[in-house]
């Protein structure tokens, strides 16, 4: 990997994964992940945060090249999940003398993690707003329960003006991939944090105030450049609100009829001036992708085979993924197939009406088996409901 320049003073010493298949064993990362963690190098050492169990070595040395022979004051515990506090022990057992540097929280699931002696000498619980002195280098801490774990918080660097932002504004794909940041880091948004929009806003108000130059996450790029574009995302996904125009099909479709519907429909929404379609077919599409769209676009048809006298599985399973995302503020329409009994509008509609301020467009289209050419009139008029 090639070397991630901070500043004299701030060094990273990160790893990429490029060999893992899914991150938190569910999210395909076909770009791998970077697991992030900085040294700040002044009259103290703070090391913050340590690594995923994958890189221990590559990160012990990094960690030794960056120390250069000297001894680390002081590790800053950002967020306990495995993927960046493996290596506590580790750090520890290298260097007996390091104190651990957290929240009250943080002190209360650290042992379900660690066995760690005389914790209770080796520990500085920190609150919002303390600030941790290195000489030039001044870490406010300010607290961020639920983004997305209770014990998260953040550390604005006060010298060089340096958010180092835990998982918020991260992505996923290593540091050497070269790719667009808004469509890994919404995916990496919504499918972790984006259940805890009112958490992520607090977050943003917190830190409004201060004057941020740069922005380190635990996973992704460091972020040095139009930070407005960034935080502007982080406000619009925290907010539920509509980020793209268009209209995002999500189709399950057994043996293709649905999804046949589904592609006429898609005509029939271009063909009346819909700005962009993106059509799914959720037996096939990367799970996290379709929650991401579903979140991206104020326009939604969610279309679905009955099955069991239920919804067909991948439909259900993306409505209740959705639901667990507190999605909400969305305008949706309705397709249902069946030969016999088609039910699966039904099951939709009760699962959308548990979630907030969702609008159900009329008519519902109800298709028996196959397409039929009376069932164009329907589609035509769900066309124009939708995009009304």
């Amino acid at each position: 990997m090639k070397d991630i320049i901070i500043s004299n003073n701030i060094k990273y010493i990160g790893a990429d994964d490029k060999d893992i298949e899914l991150f938190e064993n569910q999210y395909k990362v076909s770009n791998g992940i970077s697991y992030n963690s900085y040294v700040i190098i002044d009259e103290k050492i703070a090391v913050l945060d340590t690594i995923d169990e994958r890189k221990t070595e590559e990160w012990l040395e990094n960690l030794e090249k960056t120390l250069n022979g000297k001894t680390p004051d002081y590790l800053i515990i950002s967020h306990l999940e495995p993927d960046h506090a493996y290596n506590i022990e580790t750090i520890i057992n290298k260097y007996p003398n390091i104190k651990l540097v957290g929240n009250n929280k943080t002190f209360i699931f650290l042992p379900q993690f660690f066995d760690i002696t005389n914790l209770a000498e080796r520990k500085i619980e920190v609150k919002d707003g303390d600030i941790l002195d290195l000489g030039k280098h001044k870490l406010r801490f300010i607290m961020a329960p639920m983004v997305h774990w209770p014990e998260v918080m953040v550390e604005y660097e006060e010298y060089e003006k340096v958010l180092f932002s835990a998982d918020a504004f991260g992505k996923f794909g290593t540091l050497d991939t070269e790719e667009d940041w808004d469509c890994e880091a919404r995916r990496y948004y919504f499918n972790i944090v984006g259940k805890y929009g009112m958490q992520v806003q607090a977050l943003l108000k917190k830190v409004s105030t201060f004057d941020i130059k740069m922005i380190c996450p635990l996973h992704g790029p460091i972020l040095k450049e139009n930070l407005t574009h960034y935080i502007n995302k982080y406000d619009i996904w925290s907010k539920y609100e509509v980020e793209s125009d268009g209209v995002y099909i999500a189709c399950a479709s057994i043996h293709g009829n649905t999804y046949n519907a589904c592609k006429k429909l898609k005509e029939i929404l271009e063909k009346n001036g819909a700005s962009k379609v993106v059509l799914a077919d959720l037996s096939k599409e990367d799970f996290a992708e379709a929650v991401e769209d579903s979140f991206r676009y104020g326009k939604i048809i969610f279309a679905a085979s009955t099955y069991n006298m239920e919804v067909f599985t991948p439909m259900r399973n993306l409505l209740l993924d959705l639901k667990e995302k507190n999605y909400q503020n969305r305008k949706v329409g309705i397709i249902e197939n069946g030969t016999w009994a088609p039910n699966s509008g039904k099951i939709i509609k009760e699962i959308l009406s548990t979630m907030k301020n969702i609008e159900i467009v009329e008519p519902t289209v109800t298709i028996k088996s196959t397409l039929k050419k009376t069932d164009m009139e329907k589609l035509e008029m769900l066309a124009e409901a939708i995009l009304k």
